[in-house]
């Protein structure tokens, strides 16, 4: 947990550090843009094939490994007085963080019986969303007090308090060996529809959200302080979401999922209907929130069950496919934004949303309906 909430503060960070890391290091801000859009492409590029190229490596060594690296990439970039540098350390972290959703999933299930996985999920995703709620924030404030440097050397103690846990106290085991190395109900099919919904909810989500900022001081007329306060109250919504969500997945593992995207779709298409109303907006706003995190978390933990082979290139997958369909998304809300406008970036942001509800309400139809001949 302590990992997860570590790796979500660091690939943030930056988001609310853009302009200080401009100054000192004398580039644009579009180029700082890059160590965020940069380290997403990465994480969705790399996910797959690492997890592949370790398959065999027993997953102690490869959690420490990751955490080193963790560590090493946040003293570089924190040390860093170029920008190609910093640049290079954002990659070295995003390609860790990459492998690191992979295999910790199975990692922390395997510690437990399959009854409670979908509890041990929504801890997980609980920490990650701290990061939002606590880490990025406390890193933005220390950022504007200290300069940007010490906030992002923090995640380096972190992991290596992480690091040294996972190394003292983690079985070393093959990977195959674990009892969350496989799913527990394998479904092609399933596998299938779980991650063209998720991709396509990923894609929807971000071609509106990646312009909030517009939406809610141009449309709804918030001032900047309001706005940066609405953030931290959607960083709670979705805290909110992936705990109420995680003590539901094992009981309803694919409703929670449905139920989820559908929240997301009324988010997003709430927020373009009304947004000009502040009360309205702010409602909608929250459920945007409070579906976000539960979508990805719940994603992963269908990867648990239903993944035809291993989970850790399931969630690799899942995770390259999530990251892939947030740069579209950021890309299509691009060439939408000049066209239709903000609201009209929801719109079809929402449109997307609903399309994922119905792969998946299709799914499950299909999944149910009889064979021929019985």
């Amino acid at each position: 947990m302590l990992a997860a909430f570590t790796f979500n503060t660091a690939e943030n960070l930056p988001i609310g550090l853009l302009e200080p890391v401009s100054e000192d290091l004398g580039v644009s801000l579009s180029a700082v843009g890059l160590l965020v859009t940069g380290y997403g492409a990465t994480v969705a590029v790399s996910s797959l094939p690492l997890t592949h190229a370790v398959r065999a490596v027993p997953r102690r060594h490869v959690l420490t490994g990751l955490l080193a690296a963790l560590v090493v990439s946040s003293l570089v970039a924190a040390l860093a007085t170029s920008y190609g540098l910093l640049l290079a350390a954002r990659l070295l972290t995003a390609l860790a963080q990459a492998l690191f959703w992979a295999v910790m999933g199975p990692v922390a299930v395997g510690l437990f019986p399959p009854a409670v996985r979908g509890r041990v999920v929504g801890a997980l995703s609980v920490a990650g969303s701290l990061a939002l709620v606590l880490g990025v924030p406390a890193g933005n404030w220390l950022g504007g007090r200290s300069g940007w440097q010490l906030p992002v050397a923090l995640p380096a103690a972190l992991g290596l308090v992480s690091l040294v846990t996972i190394a003292l106290a983690l079985p070393t085991t093959p990977p195959e060996r674990g009892n969350a190395g496989r799913g527990t109900r394998p479904d092609a099919r399933r596998f299938g529809i779980v991650l063209a919904a998720g991709t396509l909810s990923a894609t929807g989500a971000f071609t509106g959200y990646t312009y909030v900022v517009e939406l809610l001081g141009d449309v709804s007329g918030f001032s900047s302080g309001s706005v940066s306060a609405l953030f931290v109250g959607f960083g709670g919504a979705c805290l909110v979401g992936v705990t109420v969500t995680g003590a539901l997945l094992d009981r309803f593992p694919q409703a929670t999922l449905t139920v989820a995207v559908a929240t997301q779709a009324v988010g997003m298409l709430g927020l373009c209907a009304a947004g000009g109303d502040r009360v309205a907006a702010v409602v909608f706003l929250a459920l945007l929130g409070g579906a976000l995190g539960p979508v990805f978390m719940t994603t992963q933990n269908a990867m648990l069950h239903c993944a035809p082979g291993r989970t850790d290139i399931a969630l690799a997958a899942n995770s390259g496919l999530y990251n892939a369909g947030i740069a579209a998304g950021a890309a299509l809300g691009g060439l939408v934004l000049p066209l239709t406008g903000v609201a009209g970036t929801f719109l079809v942001g929402g449109l997307l949303t609903v399309g994922a509800c119905a792969v998946l309400l299709g799914g499950r139809l299909s999944l149910r309906a009889p064979k021929s001949g019985v």
